[in-house]
């Protein structure tokens, strides 16, 4: 039996892979505290959940458009209005199963083999496979300066004659870092003037903190919409902890979007009528869950913080959005997945390694969870890492004895 060459050179996600092993754990009875995750613990609101209920209910659940409903393309329209200030029609949008297919879609539309997309790292871990899969070459940008903020110089320094696209996301995953307003829009002008793609990974564009308001990248475009080569990206996932409903969109000239939804419409078709339309309840609803998932985010980053901080060694940069830190670890083991790997088999605690995103001697370690898990798995992890704690730990009944040094 053989496999092709692309599939042999693409890897499992790790993130996907972590979920899979903690629920595995989780279901021996082992005491699993999950800081790896990127699933808020809030419920979907209640308009996306009566929408879908209403739909499910008529027992008339068909085939849909390939790139979306009405209602929600009018939805996603009436969004990008208010949280984008750009007027688009239904010829720029295309509703697809998450914000990762619609980055998909965007590559496969966009890319001619060898093609070059750029990001900045640390990046989402699925940015270099998906550029794989669509036959182009990933190109990770590595701020000299050892922070989580590129510099537009050091981006334009790496454009060459095949770039096709650079990619960015902010506020990011895994650092929770919130890209300057200058530099978002000195990004969007340089695409512009070199006729690169843009694709803006928006998906915790309103998970943001201590005051801050959200990027509008559009408002920087020069060009005229449907010549324009900048794509947004955004879904309901995060902002409204509706991970497992799939529901993601795009928005960008029709040529583009045209020719993502004839590759949806041979890939998956469109998402899930009943979660589309939970999506266009969330869109259309009450927007207070919302408000209070930042909120609720915002409390839990400064607790990890406090926590973190006491670590000897430790550095965290304190996250601007999104539910991630990625401190620096390597003052206690600079292979990030074998000490990922050791806190999961001493303490039970599940961190993302940090070179999965770009950057060795880092873990993600998520605050989407509750504070408990916050809370006890930081201990967790101090007491497997400190040689100066007890030398005991107990997890419930179970009591642990450091056998390391």
């Amino acid at each position: 039996m053989s496999i092709s060459q692309l599939a042999r050179s693409i890897c499992e996600s790790p993130t996907l892979k972590l979920n899979e092993t903690a629920a595995l754990l989780r279901e021996k009875g082992e005491p699993v505290i999950h800081l790896g995750g990127g699933e808020p613990k809030s419920r979907a609101p209640i308009d996306a959940i009566v929408n879908c209920t209403a739909v499910l209910n008529t027992g008339e659940v068909r085939y849909a458009p390939a790139d979306g409903i009405p209602a929600l393309k009018k939805a996603i329209i009436r969004y990008t209005d208010e949280n984008y200030n750009r007027v688009v029609g239904v010829k720029n949008v295309v509703a697809s199963n998450g914000a990762k297919q619609a980055i998909m879609i965007a590559l496969y539309a966009i890319l001619e083999p060898k093609d070059e997309v750029l990001y900045p790292a640390p990046y989402w871990v699925s940015y270099p496979e998906m550029v794989k899969l669509a036959g182009g070459v990933p190109i990770p940008i590595t701020p000299e300066d050892g922070s989580f903020h590129p510099s537009v110089q050091e981006i334009a320094a790496a454009v060459g004659p095949y770039t096709k696209a650079i990619i960015l996301n902010s506020p990011n995953n895994p650092s929770g870092a919130m890209y300057s307003e200058e530099f978002i829009a000195e990004m969007v002008r340089f695409c512009e003037k070199k006729n690169l793609y843009l694709i803006m990974d928006d998906t915790y564009n309103r998970l943001i903190f201590d005051g801050r308001s959200p990027t509008n990248c559009c408002q920087y475009a020069q060009s005229d919409l449907n010549s324009s080569k900048l794509i947004v990206v955004n879904c309901v996932s995060k902002m409204y902890a509706m991970t497992g409903f799939r529901v993601g969109w795009a928005v960008g000239n029709e040529e583009v979007i045209g020719a993502m939804t004839n590759i949806q419409s041979q890939q998956t078709s469109g998402p899930s009528v009943p979660a589309q339309w939970a999506a266009v309840g969330a869109l259309n609803g009450v927007q207070s869950s919302v408000q209070s998932l930042r909120m609720t985010l915002e409390n839990n980053r400064n607790i990890l913080m406090d926590r973190l901080k006491a670590f000897d060694g430790v550095k965290v940069t304190k996250p601007d959005g999104t539910f991630y830190t990625f401190p620096d670890f390597s003052a206690y083991m600079k292979d990030s997945q074998k000490l990922s790997n050791f806190l999961l088999e001493k303490v039970r605690v599940v961190t993302v390694p940090g070179k999965d995103f770009g950057m060795e001697g880092h873990l993600r370690v998520s605050f989407c969870g509750t504070v408990k898990d916050i809370t006890e798995g930081i201990e967790r992890i101090k007491w497997a890492l400190d040689p100066n704690s007890p030398n005991e730990l107990y997890l419930g009944d179970r009591k642990l004895v450091r056998d390391w040094q």
